[in-house]
């Protein structure tokens, strides 16, 4: 791993702890409970991924979520600065994570292939 990335994985890391922390505070009670999954980086840090467990979401919630988490966007990323001291905050684009789902399906799939093989 080289020193870049690495800076890439300790922003990451320290933008999963501040994030929940930046929406505890918010007025909303709705943003308190949401749990961050991941935050992925790009490259030169000026944008950022957050991803959030859909768990108990309907699609419904789910973009009423996205919609209260575009508002609180700016927030957000002036927590960050103030708690870091950074100059620049990477903007944040909230999404709810899929790929736990899709694993499932995928994991799922496998499971039934291979008790086909067995039926055989």
């Amino acid at each position: 791993m080289t020193e870049a990335q690495i800076k890439i994985k300790r922003t990451e890391s320290i933008l999963q702890e501040l994030i929940p922390q930046a929406l505890a505070h918010m007025n909303d009670k709705r943003l308190h409970n949401l749990n961050i999954l991941e935050v992925k980086c790009a490259r030169g840090k000026s944008d950022a991924k957050v991803y959030i467990d859909p768990a108990q979401y309907s699609d419904q919630e789910k973009r009423d979520y996205l919609k209260l988490l575009r508002k609180a966007r700016p927030i957000v990323e002036t927590h960050c600065l103030k708690d870091q001291g950074w100059y620049r905050c990477p903007k944040f684009t909230f999404e709810f994570d899929e790929h736990l789902k899709q694993a499932q399906n995928i994991d799922d799939l496998f499971k039934k292939i291979a008790k086909d093989k067995e039926e055989d």
